[in-house]
């Protein structure tokens, strides 16, 4: 899968339908992690998603169609993690969990910023595991995403990142308060904390320069 032609297309149509069937599965107080990783499987929830995908999204639906076949290929591609396990996906530079209740484009805001956490990637996806897991509880920040296996031309290595976001900078009790419940989880060693307003201005690491807002 991963060494096919890369079609920006088809992976907007792929991460679409993924979006889509989370959503179904949450609307029914379910996830899809959780259906791939422990069952039982959702057949019948991923088919009636992609009817309406096909209808909404026509185009979209032809070009992941020509790509990968029919929506059975589809919904096994689903089924060994390819959209919901980091080193298994291919067709998404991120997989995105958001808390319960955020708005789908907190993320964007320029008042949120998030912790950032490199892996080697035989390390990342136990990690992501443990971080979307107590980002489902409410217990981290407002959303969390990890890289892929996807090749990304911005990489400058091949680690992987886990970001870990809160709603506001401004807030350092509750930054901290996130920090914190990442010691808990395991992730000990000294972190680094970016707002949304310096990943906006494409402001980077760089020698001399302090892009982190905050580091604990």
């Amino acid at each position: 899968m991963g060494d096919m032609v890369p079609d920006p297309l088809t992976d907007v149509a792929y991460g679409l339908l993924i979006h889509l069937i989370s959503g179904r599965l949450r609307a029914d107080g379910d996830s899809l992690f959780t259906r791939v990783e422990r069952g039982p499987q959702f057949l019948t929830e991923f088919h009636e998603t992609y009817t309406a995908f096909r209808r909404d999204y026509p185009d979209l639906c032809e070009a992941l169609v020509k790509r990968f076949g029919g929506p059975d290929a589809i919904y096994t591609m689903i089924l060994d993690g390819e959209g919901v396990v980091p080193s298994r996906t291919t067709q998404m530079y991120w997989v995105v969990q958001d808390a319960p209740d955020t708005r789908p484009d907190a993320i964007e805001d320029e008042l949120a910023g998030k912790w950032l956490i490199f892996l080697p990637p035989d390390e990342v996806d136990k990690a992501w595991c443990r971080v979307r897991d107590a980002t489902c509880e409410g217990l981290l920040g407002i959303s969390a995403k990890v890289s892929t296996a996807k090749k990304n031309p911005e990489a400058r290595d091949t680690w992987k990142v886990i970001y870990v976001y809160t709603p506001d900078w401004r807030d350092e009790e509750d930054v901290m308060r996130a920090r914190e419940h990442l010691r808990a989880l395991g992730f000990t060693y000294r972190i680094g904390y970016k707002r949304n307003i310096e990943t906006f201005r494409g402001e980077y690491s760089e020698k001399g320069k302090r892009v982190t807002f905050y580091s604990a």
